[in-house]
């Protein structure tokens, strides 16, 4: 979820031919049944590997153990999800959402441009996406450096 920035929903339906191992892309299937494409990247696309090699279903990569045909159910990721965020010790304003924002918001601080964070989140509006926009300490640092080579020499 967060190295794809996927919602929980988008995840847990994922099915393995989302994968596409040769152009290294995942396609999802989003809010609205709209469907985007973000990169895969090795790691990533081997940890999803390791995870298919553990049931091997034709047809999802998170499906449920009893009545093979669905894919995971959304309440049995929630339990997974609680569980492992326990044993992390966050607390419980550690939502899956945190994931998604923790993606929009470490992108921008590598400078991607806000209309590719768009993209690869799947908004319509670039006004969804502007939430994640908030000034976090990378962004401040990077910030002041930028404002100050612009002003160096005006002073």
């Amino acid at each position: 979820m967060y190295a794809c920035g996927l919602r929980m929903s988008e995840a847990i339906s994922l099915p393995v031919s989302a994968v596409d191992s040769k152009q290294m892309l995942l396609h999802i299937i989003g809010k609205g049944n709209k469907e985007r494409v973000v990169p895969l990247t090795e790691p990533v696309l081997q940890l999803l590997r390791e995870v298919w090699k553990t049931h091997r279903h034709p047809k999802w990569l998170f499906p449920r153990r009893k009545g093979k045909s669905q894919h995971v159910a959304y309440s049995t990721m929630r339990k997974v999800f609680n569980n492992a965020r326990h044993e992390c010790l966050f607390d419980e304003a550690f939502k899956t959402h945190t994931l998604r924002h923790s993606f929009a918001t470490h992108l921008l601080e590598l400078g991607v441009d806000i209309r590719v964070v768009q993209i690869l989140l799947g908004h319509a509006s670039l006004r969804s996406t502007e939430i994640y926009t908030h000034l976090t300490e990378p962004l401040r640092q990077n910030l002041r450096r930028l404002l100050g080579e612009f002003f160096k020499d005006l002073f």
